[in-house]
C-alpha cells in the first residue's frame, strides 16, 4: 500500500501526525500511537499492525 494512501485512511478515522522523526513519522489515534516509516510503499503486515496500534479498521484493499 502506498504511504500517502494509509496516511489518508488514518485521518478519515481521526488520526492525527503528532511529529515527524528521523526515519518515521509518528501518528496518534483514537487510543494509541505508532511510527510509520517513510517508505513509498508500506507492506500489508505492517499497514494491519500500524492500523492495530492505532485501533482503527484496516483499510480494505490490503492483501
Amino acid at each position: 500500500m502506498k504511504r500517502r494512501d494509509l496516511e489518508r485512511h488514518l485521518i478519515e478515522h481521526g488520526c492525527q501526525l503528532d511529529r515527524e522523526g528521523g526515519q518515521h513519522s509518528w501518528w496518534v489515534g483514537p487510543s494509541g500511537r505508532a511510527s510509520i516509516p517513510r517508505h513509498r510503499e508500506i507492506k500489508p503486515n505492517l499497514v494491519r499492525a500500524i492500523c492495530r496500534q492505532l485501533d482503527v479498521p484496516a483499510p480494505g484493499n490490503v492483501n
